[in-house]
């Protein structure tokens, strides 16, 4: 082990002063990677010295996610203590389906998850559970939905026709969540949005009036709180509303921005959220956690273990099922995500947590402005939100996007909203500063001036 350790401690020096120099890695073709990099696994194992050898030429060629010239995903950056966290669970490796294998771990993730609850300002009653990424707590969400409508589902099948509601911005795991769960993809409802990108209540409401009419059942609205794109957010007032006439299960997708619970500043981008039944957040998003740490707590927990729980007599065999998280998640054994987010919790305090948050904010406020200040751009942003949205001298997004990053300049992605598509700029990083944004617009417009060519 300390062999390993201190591999580990040279590759990673080495990577970090690479880092401040080349804050993106050379972009390597796909193609080309088998001819560049030792990625062959062969009979006899290679000693410490060429396995270091090895290792670094492959962690030097991966995408830098961690340096400030990295706005490609919804994540970014680096956060030590929270990485201090996460190192801290791979050594000690615990399960977290029982009590008796994970100990304290177990006080450490149920402590975070109560406190998000107080946060939301549900009661003793909820509880909540971790999964590997956004795609999977909505899924679980998705789940209780359908086993609250119909209790016999879980054991039966499904045998009645039902039908989902979501934003046509929300995120892709909705149709497939519904395929998962027997549903089914064409029952999935997609309600346009306004011009600021949330979905539409009036005709969320005129779609489940009709779908009523015809015989059909709804039982899940899926409100987003960050859309992919734009990073709006739902109206959960107005949805809750409707949600509770119709007695409809509702759920919050906050894997992107659900973390502006921290902020009493930015919360009122969530109000209402006290009256869902389900919201996830993903700390790996806006709070800067190592991938993945993505969290669903729900209002009332026994729908946790009416949709999640199993008897198993050779695993469950100390302690009351509230110790037991096998009992009231989608995995049985799991890594310890939570550790991550209560250190950097612990370390932080929640006023640190929520400095973060409104960094995150700060910065695209910045972007925002350079952009609507320049001639040469144009805005397609949505505001109080963590996402620049533009276009730069009328040039396609993807090309621009795309001969950054096969010149090793920038990570940045596009996306489009209605006919438009356009260069999404991510301020995730709180690690960054207003300076880091700025200089993100120099580096652009300083490639693009000096190769014409590729534009042209």
């Amino acid at each position: 082990m300390e062999q390993s350790l201190e591999i580990f401690n040279r590759v990673v020096n080495e990577l970090l002063a690479d880092e401040a120099k080349n804050p993106v890695a050379e972009y390597i073709p796909a193609d080309k990677l088998h001819t560049r990099l030792d990625l062959k696994l062969q009979k006899e194992g290679l000693n410490a010295d060429a396995l270091e050898t090895v290792l670094k030429d492959i962690i030097f060629a991966t995408p830098r996610t961690g340096t400030s010239a990295f706005f490609n995903q919804l994540f970014g950056g680096r956060n030590d203590k929270a990485i201090l966290g996460d190192l801290l669970a791979v050594i000690l490796n615990n399960s977290m389906a029982t009590y008796k294998v994970a100990g304290p771990q177990i006080i450490v993730e149920k402590t975070v998850l109560r406190e998000l609850c107080n946060m939301i300002g549900w009661d003793e009653n909820s509880d909540g559970t971790l999964a590997p990424g956004g795609s999977m707590t909505n899924f679980m969400g998705m789940l209780m939905a359908r086993d609250a409508f119909n209790a016999t589902t879980r054991h039966q099948g499904v045998h009645q026709r039902m039908t989902v509601y979501t934003s046509v911005e929300s995120h892709y795991s909705t149709p497939k969540n519904a395929a998962f769960s027997g549903i089914g993809r064409d029952n999935v409802r997609k309600i346009p949005t306004d011009d600021n990108g949330r979905m539409d209540n009036t005709l969320l409401r005129e779609a489940i009036v009709a779908d009523i009419a015809n015989g059909l059942h709804p039982i899940l609205i899926n409100c987003t709180a960050g859309t992919t794109v734009l990073a709006a957010f739902d109206d959960l007032v107005g949805a809750s509303e409707i949600a509770k006439e119709f007695n409809i299960w509702l759920h919050v997708d906050g894997a992107y921005c659900g973390s502006v619970i921290f902020s009493e500043k930015y919360k009122h981008l969530i109000a209402g959220v006290e009256n869902v039944d389900s919201f996830t957040l993903n700390a790996h998003k806006m709070m800067g956690t190592p991938l993945s740490c993505s969290l669903i707590v729900v209002k009332d927990k026994k729908h946790l273990h009416d949709s999640f729980s199993n008897d198993a007599t050779y695993l469950y065999q100390t302690d009351h099922d509230d110790l037991n998280l096998g009992k009231t998640s989608i995995q049985c054994g799991r890594r310890n995500d939570a550790l991550k987010l209560w250190v950097l919790w612990k370390s932080l305090g929640t006023n640190g947590m929520k400095a973060i948050v409104e960094q995150e904010f700060a910065l695209a406020d910045a972007g925002r402005a350079y952009v609507q200040s320049h001639p040469d751009y144009t805005d397609y942003s949505v505001d109080d939100t963590v996402a620049v949205c533009f276009n730069y001298k009328g040039i396609p997004a993807e090309d621009i996007c795309t001969q950054l990053y096969e010149h090793s300049e920038l990570l940045v992605g596009y996306g489009s909203f209605r006919e438009d598509t356009f260069i999404r700029l991510v301020t995730i990083n709180s690690g960054n500063e207003i300076d880091d944004i700025l200089q993100f617009f120099k580096t652009l417009e300083a490639f693009v001036d000096q190769n014409a060519e590729l534009f042209s």
